[in-house]
């Protein structure tokens, strides 16, 4: 009850204040002051790859025939962007092994720029201290998804906003809603079954894309149902802290933030790189480089006046360049 009466407070303040992803922030610091003052919670796992579950099909709902043709045409920039963001990853934990600032191999996983719940589980695999890349998985999503929707508000404030948010239905058509959230259940079903990392939103977007570009389905999220993936997000992310992980990690923590520092730096050298090269607006390049936190990132895309098409594409596209990629090329850096 206490979570829920300050997810509202926070949440309702910053949608008040017109903040992006206003709802998964309020809820994610709610998460994070809960699980400092009472230890860890944890939302059932099947509520939150469901909430994935439907996020991927809000992230299918923009990839329309014309932004699938426009990420095609773009696909050696979409490579080329997300290797580079990987190796800086790579790059700086490797800078931060070589200084011992945490036990082992732990910094390199810590850092991966993406597919956090992924690194923090194989980590482990690998002899990491699963607390500390825990630790810094999650401080990078918060920092990633705090930074991301300061930027939106801004942006809308000043008024850049060239392009449009996407358009949920206040009331959208049962027979439409009801073939979406079949959609989102058997997604979320087959990714608990399967336990594939972030396999429910992966699955949705996929099937949804396939289903909705063969005209066999038309997504319509209701936005209540919206609401509620926003706050199980966000408690998901928030409610991992824990004192005793922060405290195990104060000694590193400078370093840490100067590591996610400087790669949220890469991103947006990269985002006027994107500008430059594609044509896209400034905020949906920031948006669409900005390392990590993809479900985060998505529900700021989401509610801001961006190519969503466009960022969701960009964040997908290194999420399964680091879902293939990441656990290999981070081992084999370890073992070097």
């Amino acid at each position: 009850m206490v979570l829920l009466l300050l997810s509202g407070l926070f949440g309702g303040l910053l949608q008040a204040l017109k903040f992006p992803a206003g709802v998964l922030l309020g809820c994610m610091v709610a998460g994070i002051l809960m699980s400092l003052q009472w230890g860890e919670l944890h939302p059932p796992k099947p509520f939150f790859i469901l909430a994935q579950a439907v996020l991927g099909c809000l992230m299918a709902q923009s990839m329309k025939p014309q932004a699938l043709n426009h990420v095609l045409g773009n696909l050696p920039v979409f490579l080329g962007v997300n290797l580079l963001v990987i190796a800086a990853g790579g790059l700086l934990g490797w800078l931060m092994v070589r200084r011992q600032l945490l036990p082992g191999s732990t910094a390199l996983w810590g850092i991966a720029p993406g597919a956090a719940s992924a690194m923090v589980l194989m980590a482990e695999s690998h002899g990491a201290d699963m607390r500390l890349v825990a630790f810094m998985q999650y401080t990078r999503v918060v920092m990633v998804t705090a930074v991301a929707a300061w930027v939106a508000h801004l942006a809308v404030s000043v008024g850049a906003v060239p392009a449009s948010a996407i358009h949920v239905a206040d009331s959208p058509e049962l027979i439409e809603v009801i073939p979406t959230l079949f959609l989102a259940v058997m997604s979320a079903a087959l990714a608990y079954w399967l336990n594939i990392p972030a396999g429910g939103m992966v699955l949705a977007l996929i099937l949804g894309t396939t289903l909705q570009a063969l005209g066999g389905l038309v997504i319509e999220l209701p936005p209540v149902l919206l609401i509620l993936a926003y706050a199980v997000i966000g408690w998901s992310v928030g409610l991992r802290f824990n004192r005793s992980i922060l405290m195990h990690a104060w000694a590193a923590l400078p370093m840490v933030l100067a590591a996610i520092a400087a790669l949220m730096g890469l991103g947006l050298v990269l985002a006027l790189l994107l500008v430059w090269l594609v044509g896209v607006s400034p905020l949906t390049a920031y948006l669409a480089t900005s390392p990590g936190g993809a479900d985060s990132v998505v529900v700021i895309a989401a509610t801001s006046a961006v190519d969503a098409g466009f960022v969701m594409a960009m964040q997908l596209v290194r999420f399964m360049m680091v879902l293939l990629m990441g656990p290999r090329v981070t081992a084999w850096i370890a073992k070097k």
